[in-house]
């Protein structure tokens, strides 16, 4: 067994506690990966502070993780001890269903098996990358490219993939109009990926604060959602709206902005139901979607996009002892956009 340090929370909204944890012994097909930064997503709040649904703890979390490899099992042909990698938010999938075959592991029909607050398929629980060191299957790992410096490739493994996928899927490019309705950790790099892909990008925001954050990313246009004329002059404009955040929205009043054939795609997910008028959809031809992450292989097609094109997200560097202050500042939206932990500070 491999001994670590990890930040553990105990149980739902307890102060996080330094610990040591064993992770598994190298297996034929294992990496051991010497993690050097791992990203805060909102997710890990949630699961942190038990908000969602069979919580296990004690709770390492952390599901952006970039780090070095440090050793391989004996099976391992993809990588070598020494080169630069990251993990997502999925560990394992059962690599013989149809959506694991295609390439779409996290759509696995026995169930993907997430990076952290997860039994694995032999029933052990599975431990994140708030964590000195991690051992993880060869399929479920990604290089990074040297275009990118480890500590912004760490959330495109989560946020980077989360924009990147439903905008390859709804063939956002040229000729497309493409709204980014938010623009906080997943939306500013939407704004990046919609623009490179080629689409012309407008960002849908509640005020202008961050108009010309927008624009320095590469949107074309900017508009504050408190106004209500934002919504007379976009009927009917937009091929795809990609919603990042995870606030009710009035649905309808977007679903307006589409024109016919159009979808409006969820990646942020509110506690609370949405409402809408199934007029909104039947009048137009409109569609309503969500997405989850994308798989592996898409994972690695990002991050090669990411490094060729200059697609960084925008981070603060954290030591390990201001993890609840991160935590709180997410909270109250005060960070541009993505808290990255140093785990050297471990």
């Amino acid at each position: 067994m491999c001994k670590t340090h990890v930040l553990s929370v105990p149980s739902a909204k307890a102060p996080f506690e330094k610990i040591v944890i064993e992770r598994r012994h190298l297996r034929p097909n294992d990496v051991l990966i010497d993690i050097k930064f791992s990203g805060v997503c909102h997710s890990d709040i949630h699961s942190a502070y038990g908000e969602w649904a069979n919580g296990i703890f004690p709770m390492v979390p952390g599901h952006e993780i970039a780090g070095v490899v440090t050793a391989i099992g004996s099976e391992v042909t993809k990588f070598s001890v020494g080169d630069r990698v990251g993990v997502g938010c999925f560990v394992d999938s059962c690599g013989e269903c149809e959506y694991c075959l295609s390439g779409e592991e996290q759509y696995c029909t026995k169930g993907v098996i997430n990076t952290y607050n997860q039994l694995d398929y032999d029933g052990n629980p599975t431990y994140g990358g708030y964590s000195q060191k991690i051992v993880v299957k060869e399929g479920f790992v990604v290089h990074i490219p040297t275009a990118l410096n480890l500590d912004v490739a760490a959330p495109l493994l989560c946020a980077g993939i989360t924009t990147y996928s439903p905008l390859k899927h709804w063939n956002a490019g040229p000729g497309k109009k493409v709204a980014i309705v938010g623009m906080g950790g997943l939306g500013h790099l939407a704004i990046q990926f919609a623009h490179a892909l080629g689409a012309d990008v407008t960002v849908l925001s509640r005020s202008m604060n961050k108009k010309d954050e927008a624009l320095e990313l590469g949107a074309d246009q900017y508009f504050a959602t408190n106004d209500p004329a934002t919504f007379a002059e976009l009927a009917g404009h937009f091929d795809l709206i990609l919603n990042t955040v995870s606030a009710n929205l009035p649905v309808d009043a977007y679903l307006s902005l589409l024109r016919v054939d159009g979808t409006l795609v969820n990646v942020g997910a509110p506690a609370e139901l949405d409402k809408y008028h199934v007029f909104s959809l039947i009048m137009g031809r409109r569609s309503i979607a969500g997405s989850l992450v994308g798989g592996i292989r898409e994972t690695q097609e990002m991050l090669d996009f990411a490094a060729e094109h200059g697609i960084e997200p925008k981070i603060e560097i954290i030591r390990a002892e201001q993890i609840e202050e991160a935590y709180e500042r997410v909270l109250r939206s005060d960070v541009r956009y993505r808290f990255v932990m140093d785990i050297s500070t471990l």
